[in-house]
């Protein structure tokens, strides 16, 4: 509603000695001027500019005899002031203005400037104006003055002696005795009052009062603390008056009273506010509500604040702010909802949480608009010499000006049907929707076009006003900020209405006269081209937007008329333009419709108007025409209460049951806001209907409206839509109010399931309370949101230093500024239904909104409090709601989700509590085992860690990691290895500590898996010891290796799992998922050259070569080769072509730069024709491979008989691409160039490049290859080399077989697989053929060597520099030794396995790296 902005501004008062300091401060009906009053002095104060105007200083000698000055009150035309004095005198000073045109203050212009042309009232609104004060008539009431008020044309004055006078502001008595207290009847209420008590006291009296006009009657509080509300029995003050009062009431210190919600607010003693209204019927006063600060806010507040000093209404009574003795500031909504308080936060503590001494307020008075609060501070006794310092600085007279914005609804209720939060300051707006409205909404750039189809359409067609985004509405927490045009606001302050327009993109702001508005698109304002139109409209009953049009109720001060106006926003703001349409009296309040206009008068009547547009030749205008009136002076006492008026399509009646649909979206009823009451009117339907087609749509006669329905009591703002959406009738059909201290209600349609018929008893609408804890400034209807303000500080005192003069203010307060948030509130509907037993309709109201983002959030809110609600009561519950909202969450697929969320931020004693309604834990885990939903089951994992014994976790445990390893879940997979660690490390303690499952892959000990798969031992130094103390079993160690630094129990841990790991590497091996093997042992740095060392004759065998092959193509997506029909006698079928092939791709893919050639093919000359070149530039040819005369044949890798090839960097270093290749590379695409290659040469390059497969399988091959020869497993090895078609690895294979001991049944193995393949190749796969050709020599030698197995070669050296002597098994025993998880020293420098996680550095977020990373296999 209001809200603090900045720092206060402090008014420097003319020094005078301390004794002269102002205390009190009172502005005038107009708050145009404020008198301050000191003890013998009276000042006058303006408004805008805030400059002192005159002073009255009174001499010494009648000082003494009058006694110091106390309170002063204004004639309501502000010519008089009245001030109270010590002794009992009333001084009666008037207030002229001085010497004919001057001015204490005037603007001063630059020369040229449009502003000096002279307006009409120029002088008036923008100079200070000069004043004279003189002290017209004394008058002695010879008893001390407790309180005076002005009362209509009346003074009325209460002294402490028991009596009320009543004095004519001329200074008479106008000959009336004084009322003496003991005469008046006080009682209950006014039906017993004839036979009331009297004040059968002597000394009571009146301590303080105030008038309420629209209960025509004074609030009064006793000085014994009593209060009491007194009313004249006839309609003048005559002698006969009588009283009520409250019984409960003993305490009372001050009152103030709102007129417009007829409220009376009681300070008390204790601290809190009570306050009273009357009862309509009784005439009693009943208790509305309560202000206080609860213990929950302020936990330390008890007994803190002392007695209520002050209590003050703001000029528009939505707002009430209230002092306490001991200082503090509150701002309390009307019906008591807490917007801000002083006494806790950034107020009340210093940035190095010292308590600051809250601020003590003498008298406070609200400036125009409510834009100001004047506060008159004297502050509290300081204790230490700093703050006393501080203090003779502090206690230097001054006024503080608190700055508030206040949100648009206080003074424009018709804004409730919009979704915007607007807030208007004195010399700016505050939006919520800011730009992206632009972006957010196509229609808006149809804005400016005078022809819109899409706005000519019905607007409210289903999906003709979309809500604005969710994005534009919540997208960030600061406000789009307009500064009002300042040549407008100079003679035009204050800003008293403003309104937005649906689509959030176009303001108008109404001050003093006219009004401006301004276009968010192109960041202009428009303002009257002619300034005496308008100098000579005052608005009077706010207004609004309809479309383009700006439609707005005014006083026409030249005609002396009231005026319905009609201005088109494109159009120059001109009289011209306008449709202007006679009103009969003045025009409180008005709301746009739809189509239609509906406006209250002073006169207590309602009047609906229908708006169209129409084009006037070249210009759009809008026409309005009366509808209907409806008179309400019987049940509106005053036209003054009525807070807004708006109509709505809401009706008791649901649509289903209306004879014509579409009245369902008609202006069913109007919604009143009398002083608080929500009243309704409906639509009679009750009478003969009349049919659509039969009458002419502009002479269709209304329907008349049933007498008004009471729906609510203390009701602040109403919100509905005028949009339809059949898939969330619920929320769009209800009606939104905000009711203060008692949070908000919802006046929900309830609709029957499938249209059937509803029964008759089920009431079809129902009111539900919720609270929340913003106040409400917006409802978002399909997004289920409320929007808000909330005043947040900051602080800024420790930029000064402790003693510095200049930090008052800014240690004294911190700095406000207002932040933007929301509110979901479907959880609290979903419960009051499930309360009330409409599950159904519950159930209807959610699957409207599960497409809504944060519906799981909805879901966990409402379990959570109702779980918080009923687990902690300390009374057994009857009938628990947690069964039922249990029951309704599993309706929805996030049920699993929910509860365990719900259960995960819930404390653990609470939990059983939850489980007994839900299920039990170990059903949920499989349930979601089952549902494959394993992030959701290892957050129950940690449930049953704390619920169960650790045998059952472990089991749960052991479930879960094994069905993500097959999925290949790596993330789930590290933290399940980590959480079996845990349990098996905690098992003696209970209960085992909660390892969290949402934590991110990256963190901690898992980072050195990037680095390289190394074993614990190693590992251990190349991470911070920190990280190593917070998790220490994240790698896998295995074996021995793992007990230099663990506990013995780790190692049985240890031991489990690497046992599960070796289970899954088996399978994937049985089953030729080589690629999934990668992956796995890359993320979950499992050590697989040891491993494989160990498996080589066991799960390492490749039992059908044929089938390894197939699986292989398949998983690597690698196409099967082919050989095309037509070109057996190609010159291209020999390898030499496939040596340019090869390097072309070789820069960036082929480590081993193996261009083996085919032999034995009759064609070789024709291709080295071409190729020659290349051959010639390096003559290295392999010894290995030279079988037969024609194999003389170029070769660009490096020879494989040198010992240092064998390390990593040779195999998979591909991003250093050597000056070798490069100039091959070059001297290929010059020679390429120079060539004319014929159609069927290029057919077969293109389809020898299409032979191979992607360049990342390329990469993950030859690592998986130089793996497998690393371990041994020479069988494999062949198998890849086969894929990639390089007789260069079978040679090197051979090299090994020749050159170290190999197991015979390896061989065999080989060898007989090599044939299969080679049927295979014949029968279904020729284009294996040539390639087995070129390889046949290596074959046939293999054969011989299987058949030496007999004398194997047994004594060959072992070197660790090569990879043959390092496979070989005396290198194995070596490494088992000394366990196997250690490698030995060549093998870390240079050809450790490096890790799938570093290729995939780059793409390291993605969960599966193997899949999607990219892969350069480079070895730092």
């Amino acid at each position: 509603m209001y809200f603090l902005s900045g720092w206060p501004k402090r008014l420097l008062c003319p020094l005078g000695n301390p004794a002269e300091a102002p205390f009190h401060v009172q502005s005038d009906p107009q708050r145009a001027f404020f008198a301050v009053l000191a003890p013998a002095r009276l000042s006058i104060w303006y408004n805008r500019p805030s400059v002192l105007i005159v002073t009255y200083k009174e001499p010494t000698k009648s000082s003494a005899q009058f006694g110091s000055y106390k309170q002063a009150e204004w004639r309501p035309d502000s010519t008089m002031i009245a001030v109270s004095t010590a002794n009992g005198y009333m001084l009666f000073f008037h207030i002229t203005s001085t010497r004919g045109d001057k001015y204490l203050y005037e603007p001063v212009y630059p020369k040229g400037s449009p502003q000096v042309k002279g307006t009409p009232h120029f002088k008036d609104e923008q100079c200070a104006p000069a004043l004279h004060l003189e002290m017209r008539k004394i008058l002695d009431l010879q008893a001390p003055i407790m309180s005076l008020k002005s009362v209509l044309e009346d003074l009325l004055v209460a002294t402490s002696d028991g009596l009320l006078h009543l004095i004519h502001w001329e200074g008479m008595t106008n000959g009336r005795k004084a009322i003496n207290l003991c005469t008046v009847p006080f009682s209950v209420d006014l039906q017993s009052s004839r036979a009331g008590s009297f004040l059968g006291f002597a000394d009571v009296h009146i301590r303080d009062m105030e008038y309420c006009a629209t209960l025509d009657g004074f609030a009064v509080v006793f000085n014994d603390g009593r209060v009491g509300f007194i009313t004249p029995v006839s309609s003048r003050f005559t002698a006969e008056l009588h009283g009520v009062w409250p019984q409960d009431v003993v305490d009372g210190t001050c009152v103030a009273v709102n007129n417009k919600y007829r409220l009376m607010a009681f300070g008390c003693m204790s601290g809190s506010v009570q306050v009273y209204t009357i009862d309509n019927t009784t005439g009693a006063m009943l208790l509305s509500h309560k202000l206080e600060l609860t213990a929950k806010q302020y936990p330390d507040i008890w007994n803190k604040t002392g007695a209520v000093k002050l209590i003050k209404w703001s000029p528009d009574n939505s707002v009430v702010i209230v002092t306490w003795e001991y200082g503090g500031l509150s701002l309390w909504s009307v019906f008591g909802a807490q917007l801000i308080c002083t006494l806790g936060g950034d107020f009340a503590y210093r940035s190095d949480g010292m308590k600051k001494e809250p601020l003590k307020i003498n008298s406070m008075s609200w400036g125009a608009e409510g834009y100001h609060l004047w506060v008159i501070s004297g502050f509290g006794s300081q204790n230490t010499e700093i703050e006393s310092e501080l203090r003779s600085i502090v206690k230097q007279p001054g006024i503080l000006l608190f700055q508030f914005i206040k949100s648009v609804l206080t003074v424009n209720p018709c804004m409730s049907n919009q979704e915007q939060v607007l807030l208007q300051g004195e010399d700016r707006l505050y939006l919520n929707c800011g730009e992206a409205s632009q972006a957010q909404n196509p229609r808006s750039f149809s804005a400016h076009s005078k022809h819109k189809p899409i706005r000519e359409k019905s607007p409210f067609a289903n999906g003709g006003l979309e809500s604005q985004g969710l994005s534009t509405l919540l997208g960030h927490r600061h406000w789009h900020v307009v500064q009002i045009s300042s040549t407008y606001l100079e003679s035009n302050w204050p800003i008293r209405f403003s309104a937005i327009d649906k689509l959030g993109q176009n303001i108008a702001v109404v001050g003093k006269f006219g009004f401006a508005h301004y276009s968010l698109l192109t960041k202009k304002w428009k303002l009257f081209g002619n300034i005496t139109q308008e100098q000579n409209m005052i608005v009077t009953g706010g207004l609004a937007w309809w479309n383009d049009f700006i439609v707005l109720a005014c006083y026409n001060i030249n005609d002396h008329q009231e005026e319905l106006r009609v201005y088109l926003r494109t159009s120059n703001l001109d009289n011209a333009f306008a449709h202007i349409t006679k009103a009969q009296a003045e025009t409180l309040l008005l709301s746009v419709f739809r189509d239609m206009v509906i406006v209250f008068r002073a006169d207590c009547s309602i009047c609906l108007y229908s708006i169209e547009r129409r084009s006037d030749g070249p210009f759009l205008t809008a026409t309005i025409q009366v509808l209907q009136e409806v008179s309400m002076s019987r049940y509106i006492p005053h036209p003054f209460l009525v807070v807004s008026v708006t109509l709505t399509s809401v009706s008791t009646e649901n649509g289903i049951t209306l004879k014509i649909p579409q009245q369902a979206r008609d202006a069913e009823s109007i919604m009143l806001n009398l002083a608080g009451q929500l009243i309704m009117m409906q639509r009679d339907r009750s009478g003969p209907q009349i049919r659509e087609k039969d009458s002419n749509s502009n002479q269709r006669k209304l329907l008349p409206f049933c007498p008004p329905v009471v729906l609510a009591q203390s009701v602040e703002n109403v919100w509905t839509t005028c949009r339809a959406n059949k898939q969330k009738r619920h929320l769009l059909e209800a009606l939104w109010l905000s009711c203060g201290g008692a949070g908000m209600k919802v006046w929900l349609p309830l609709f029957p399931r499938d249209h059937r018929k509803p029964h008759s008893f089920l009431s079809q609408r129902i009111m539900l309370p919720f609270h929340i804890n913003i106040y409400p400034l917006a409802v978002l209807f399909e997004d289920a949101l409320v929007l808000g303000a909330v005043n947040d500080t900051l602080l800024y005192d420790s930029l000064y230093t402790r003693n510095s003069g200049r930090e008052q203010l800014e240690v004294l307060f911190p700095f406000c500024v207002v932040e933007r948030t929301s509110q979901i509130y479907l959880h609290h509907l979903l419960r009051q239904l499930l309360v009330r037993n409409l599950g159904e309709q519950a159930l209807l109201l959610a699957q409207s909104c599960a497409a809504l983002p944060y519906f799981p959030h909805v879901l966990e809110l409402m379990l959570h409090e109702v779980l918080e609600e009923e687990a902690t009561s300390r009374e057994p519950i009857p009938d628990p709601l947690l069964p039922t909202v249990a029951k309704f969450i599993t309706e929805f697929p996030l049920f699993l989700q929910t509860v365990v969320h719900c259960a995960r931020k819930t404390e653990y004693a609470l939990w059983n509590y939850l489980f007994a309604a839900v299920g039990n834990p170990k059903d949920l885990f499989e349930e979601c085992l089952m549902a494959q939903d394993l992030d959701t089951a290892a957050s129950y994992l940690i449930i049953l860690q704390n619920m169960e014994v650790p045998a059952v976790s472990r089991q749960h445990a052991t479930l879960l990691f094994s069905t993500a390893l097959e999925q290949g879940k790596w993330d789930l997979c590290r933290h399940m290895i980590r959480f079996l660690k845990a349990i098996g490390s905690g098992e003696s303690e209970t209960p085992p500590s909660t390892p969290t499952a949402q934590e991110p892959s990256s963190s901690g000990g898992f980072e050195f898996f990037r680095n390289r798969s190394i074993s614990l031992s190693q590992s251990a130094e190349n991470v911070p010891a920190s990280k190593f103390s917070l998790q220490k079993t994240l790698s896998m160690p295995s074996g021995p290796s793992g007990k230099r630094w663990s506990k013995d129990s780790d190692c049985a841990e240890n031991m489990y799992i690497d046992m599960m790991l070796w289970r899954h590497a088996r399978r994937l091996l049985e089953e030729v998922r080589l690629k999934d093997l990668g992956c796995f042992a890359a993320q979950l740095g499992f050590e697989l050259i040891s491993w494989l060392c160990k498996e080589r004759t066991r799960a390492a065998r490749v039992d059908n070569f044929v089938i390894a092959l197939k699986r292989l193509h398949k998983d690597f997506l690698w196409p099967l080769p082919i050989i095309p029909a037509s070109s057996f006698n190609s010159p291209f079928k020999n390898g030499k072509y496939r040596t340019g092939e090869q390097l072309l791709k070789s820069q960036s893919a082929d480590p081993f730069l193996n261009l083996d050639m085919d032999a034995g093919i009759s064609n070789v000359q024709q291709s080295q024709s071409w190729l020659g070149n290349i051959g010639s530039t390096h003559h290295e040819i392999d010894s290995a491979s030279s079988h037969g005369p024609q194999t003389q044949d170029a070769f660009l890798s490096p020879l494989f008989n040198k010992g240092d090839e064998c390390s990593i960097g040779s195999a998979t270093d591909l991003t250093e691409s050597s000056s070798m290749v490069d100039g091959d590379w070059t001297m290929v695409d010059e020679n390429f160039s120079t060539l004319s290659l014929t159609q069927s040469e290029l057919e077969h390059i293109s389809m020898e490049l299409a032979s191979k497969g992607p360049h990342k399988s390329q990469v993950q091959l030859r690592y998986l290859l130089h793996i497998f020869m690393e371990a041994g497993c020479l069988d494999w090895c062949i198998v890849i080399g086969l894929i990639l078609r390089e007789s260069s690895v079978i040679n090197q294979i051979l090299v090994i077989i020749q050159s170290t001991e190999v197991d015979g049944e390896m061989l065999q193995n080989i060898k007989t697989g090599l044939h299969a393949v080679d049927r295979w190749a014949c029968t279904d796969c020729p284009g294996y053929k040539p390639f087995l050709n070129i390889i046949k020599p290596q074959l046939q030698k293999l054969s011989e060597i299987t058949e030496q197995q007999v004398q194997p070669e047994a004594f060959q050296p072992v070197t660790v520099g090569k990879t043959p002597e390092q496979t070989s098994p005396r290198a194995e025993e070596g490494r088992g030794s000394s366990g196997h998880g250690c490698i030995p020293q060549g093998e870390i420098g240079g050809s450790s396995a490096v890790s799938w996680k570093e290729e995939d550095a780059a793409g390291a977020e993605e969960e599966e790296s193997f899949p999607d990373g990219t892969y350069d296999c480079s070895v730092s």
